[in-house]
């Protein structure tokens, strides 16, 4: 099966101009994986892939993934992370191969009114759900400098989304967004705190690890941004945010990075999460299906490898979308249609 790659350019607004609002975005999404080379005597290649899936905030169908090389859509268990996993012979797999996956979604704007708070969300995720989220990720600690900052910051305050306004506004405070010199991007709370810099994973470490000291479930979520001023596009890299818990509002969507590019929405990214984003995984030290022999990953966004049980950098990627009519997704259905057009049947494990 042969394919057309999409020629995009970027579309930006006329100066001075401000993209409208929108309570959703509908497009086409493209996830490229190239394998470059593999070393000369190694036996066997393993690749993991992360695949989006349908939530209450966004919608995934007509997924299709083209292979040369047999895969297997899998999940992982501890946060249900969907996987493209491909197992092959090295001295049988022609480098370099690539693996192309594409998508239509369509995004809504996750938005809880935390001013004025309904009366508590029906059903909900139970105590052992939870309990998930109130435990230390490896660069997440909650004790310690985090857990007495925590504490600092939400002194007299009874109430959790008291509290998680409290550390919120103490993460805008006192962070900035900075990608110089080192030790940024790591999702490490603890350099957080230390440095006051990072990027959208610095961020929300600290205000996660903060939230969880002081009670309050927590958790990550990463995917990639989607320019508001462009319609199409190549995409340089990720995006993540995060989620808390409490039993009035269920699960409050914040954006702490987001915010702080934009001081004119602080108040908007407490409690919203704009349409402008697709989300691929959630969580930290990941372990997945198959298990990988290596470390469990620090989060799962970009392609992760395996030569002979050893981790492999030699893996390219490249993210591509396009906008779509909302007419051109709606009524679609949430399950996956059309799950490959390779030649080759790929089965779901669950």
């Amino acid at each position: 099966m042969s394919w057309v790659l999409l020629v995009v350019a970027a579309s930006p607004l006329r100066a001075g101009d401000r993209p409208a609002r929108r309570p959703s975005r509908s497009f086409e999404f493209e996830y490229d994986t190239t394998i470059k080379a593999v070393p000369r005597g190694a036996h066997r290649l393993r690749l993991w892939i992360p695949v989006p899936q349908s939530s209450p905030y966004q919608r995934i169908h007509n997924l299709r993934i083209a292979s040369p090389v047999p895969y297997e859509l899998r999940r992982e268990r501890q946060y249900g992370n969907r996987v493209a996993y491909l197992e092959v012979t090295a001295g049988a797999a022609k480098t370099p191969f690539e693996v192309r996956m594409k998508f239509d979604a369509t995004r809504r704007e996750h938005r809880v009114q935390v001013a004025d708070p309904p009366s508590a969300p029906a059903g909900g995720p139970s105590a052992v759900q939870l309990a998930q989220w109130l435990k230390p990720d490896r660069l997440v600690p909650i004790d310690g400098l985090i857990g007495e900052l925590s504490r600092k910051q939400t002194q007299g305050l009874a109430d959790p989304l008291a509290k998680a306004r409290a550390i919120y506004d103490y993460v805008e405070a006192t962070m900035r967004y900075d990608k110089t010199g080192t030790g940024w991007g790591r999702g490490d709370a603890v350099f957080a705190c230390d440095n006051h810099r990072g990027n959208c994973t610095d961020f929300h470490s600290l205000f996660i690890g903060m939230a969880r000291a002081a009670g309050i479930p927590a958790k990550f979520e990463i995917g990639f941004p989607l320019p508001p001023d462009r319609h199409e596009g190549e995409i340089p890299g990720y995006h993540c945010w995060a989620e808390f818990y409490t039993p009035k509002l269920g699960w409050v969507p914040v954006d702490a990075s987001e915010a702080w590019q934009d001081p004119s929405r602080r108040d908007y990214y407490f409690g919203s999460h704009d349409p402008d984003r697709i989300q691929f995984t959630i969580g930290r030290d990941i372990r997945l299906d198959p298990p990988q022999q290596g470390a469990p990953l620090n989060y799962f966004i970009y392609p992760y490898a395996e030569i002979d049980g050893r981790p492999f950098d030699a893996v390219e990627h490249r993210f591509v979308f396009r906008d779509l009519p909302p007419t051109a997704v709606r009524g679609a259905p949430v399950a996956m249609a059309r799950r490959s057009i390779c030649q080759i049947a790929a089965r779901e494990r669950r």
